[in-house]
């Protein structure tokens, strides 16, 4: 299972504490307590690694070959699609996509097109519950805008109630490659991403999406 390199800090120190719980358990002569304290470590263990699992990916051709195509980001369930105002990217009417990721799904962020990075902002801010509708205004986050020849796309990272760190390496002037992956947000988190009105959404609330290979939109 191959791991993420943005979670290699959290990696080993949870398992420097799982093989200290491990350890401690077999030291006890206390079944009950070292078979709990042992089966603590395992779990805890198997928990990190699988969270910070990094699956490979195919991006559809499609949209590899068309500009106008947006791919989801982030693994996740589509909890809104609305339409918003939006003063910060698109200055005007947009509709907002808004995926949940749990602490199950994968947090590896992926670019939802290709273009040319023009907008990064982050933001300080609270840590409500990911699929609150106000987590998208007072939760920590960071803004990304990208465009194209074609479409501009805005996207939040959103981090969650258990979620404490966002990853985005990502500087104004970077070139985004659909599919390519750009950070993570550590635990329970939300992705919300902007598109132009009269864009197509080929997704609806309750779907589940899969980053770098779910088509969310196409632009007009």
């Amino acid at each position: 299972m191959k791991l993420t390199k943005y979670g290699y800090d959290v990696i080993i120190i949870s398992l420097l504490i799982s093989t200290a719980l491990i350890l401690s358990g077999l030291w006890f002569n206390y079944t009950i307590l070292k078979l709990l304290l042992i089966t603590l470590g395992v779990l805890f263990a198997a928990f990190t690694l699988y969270f910070f699992r990094d699956p490979e990916r195919t991006v559809p051709q499609v949209a590899i070959d068309d500009e106008n195509i947006v791919i989801s980001p982030a693994d996740g369930k589509v909890v809104i699609i609305q339409e918003i105002d939006d003063k910060e990217y698109h200055n005007g009417k947009a509709i907002q996509i808004c995926i949940f990721l749990s602490p199950l799904n994968v947090h590896v962020n992926r670019f939802p097109i290709s273009g040319k990075v023009d907008y990064f902002k982050y933001v300080e801010g609270k840590f409500i519950v990911a699929f609150d509708d106000k987590a998208s205004d007072v939760n920590e986050r960071t803004h990304l805008g990208i465009s194209n020849n074609k479409i501009k796309v805005f996207f939040k990272q959103i981090a969650g109630a258990v979620a404490r760190r966002i990853v985005c390496p990502v500087n104004v002037g970077d070139f985004a490659k659909v599919g390519d992956k750009f950070g993570m947000i550590k635990f329970g988190s939300r992705m919300d991403i902007v598109v132009p009105v009269g864009t197509v959404i080929n997704v609806k609330v309750n779907d589940l999406v899969i980053g770098g290979e779910t088509i969310l939109c196409n632009g007009v």
